[in-house]
């Protein structure tokens, strides 16, 4: 009698640790929904997740990523308030979000590209193939004081004058036409679309970076942020996202053809379409451009990242001093 009930008593728990086997099995199959805001229409700075989720990287890390476009107040706004997990933004867009007495609960996790590749293009042979050139010239405008700070900073440090620089509202949708049919014209872009697309289309241009008059200006430009609570919560999916997010954009570094072909093909707006050519030399240009000289994709540097904060407070467009580390980690990168 007793080993008749111990045999069913071991066959009761055998049971037992089978459907607890089972049900572990089918929860850790499921896998952790992430979306992801972009700051645009999807362009060659998106690349590497693009590729991502073509190539079955999220999945494999156990992850469903959906990407989507920003609503009206932001990609960044969204991302805070947890209608995504992760969202595109620029580091000197987002400061006054933490400079402010109420700063927007999201991180800057990595970097999508190494280096700001952004800085002032005009009509070749005008004289504006540096800052000092703008003088006596127009330049288009977002009337943005930090935008307008840096151009005063660069115009004047190169000997120009910056108050001879007349200014117009910045309304252009195609960056190299307009100096083309505009000579006087110089535009702020960021030479991996807009300086591209001038070379596409066989526009001369004359073209300097911002990094190479001043060096704080080689802030973080464009960079991913992150939830914070999403973060704290679910620290491992964050993780393994961005180790996916990276693998992306290692494959685009090491193939940029068929990265611009999935980028392409994994564009739901339709955006694109008609600027293959466009897509295909932005990307063999960026390829260069993700990681530069770091030594790993993603990775933020503090030294420069808290230089540009520091530039802003000294210069009255913050009103909170955020030089000390304020608003990233690299804590998440493999």
């Amino acid at each position: 009698m007793f080993k008749k009930t111990l045999a069913v008593i071991l066959s009761v728990l055998m049971i037992a640790a089978c459907f607890s086997a089972c049900s572990s099995g089918e929860k850790s199959s499921e896998k952790t929904e992430i979306t992801v805001c972009l700051d645009w229409t999807p362009n060659t700075n998106h690349t590497g997740m693009y590729v991502a989720l073509a190539n079955d990287y999220y999945d494999e890390a156990g992850l469903d990523v959906k990407i989507i476009q920003p609503p009206e107040n932001g990609a960044t706004q969204a991302c805070a308030a947890g209608q995504a997990q992760f969202a595109v933004d620029f580091q000197d867009i987002i400061a006054s979000a933490f400079a402010s007495d109420t700063p927007l609960d999201v991180t800057a996790v990595a970097a999508l590209v190494q280096n700001n590749t952004s800085g002032v293009m005009s009509a070749k042979g005008q004289g504006m193939d540096s800052p000092k050139g703008l003088t006596g010239k127009t330049y288009l405008t977002w009337d943005s004081p930090i935008e307008l700070a840096t151009l005063e900073n660069v115009v004047n440090k190169d000997g120009g004058d910056w108050s001879k620089v007349t200014r117009i509202p910045n309304t252009v949708t195609d960056e190299a036409q307009d100096v083309k049919q505009n000579p006087d014209h110089a535009i702020w872009v960021y030479y991996g679309w807009g300086g591209i697309n001038a070379e596409v289309n066989h526009v001369e241009t004359d073209f300097f970076f911002f990094k190479d008059i001043n060096s704080v200006f080689n802030y973080y430009s464009p960079i991913l942020v992150a939830n914070n609570e999403f973060l704290e919560t679910n620290p491992e999916a964050a993780k393994a996202f961005l180790a996916a997010t990276q693998k992306g954009y290692e494959f685009a570094i090491e193939n940029p053809k068929e990265a611009a072909d999935l980028l392409i093909n994994g564009d739901d707006t339709g955006s694109l379409v008609g600027s293959e050519d466009l897509v295909y030399a932005s990307q063999e240009w960026l390829a260069s451009q993700y990681i530069a000289d770091a030594a790993k994709w993603g990775y933020i540097d503090p030294v420069r990242w808290n230089a540009f904060y520091s530039w802003l407070y000294e210069n009255k467009l913050v009103e909170k001093d955020i030089s000390e580390n304020v608003g990233f980690s690299n804590d998440y990168l493999s």
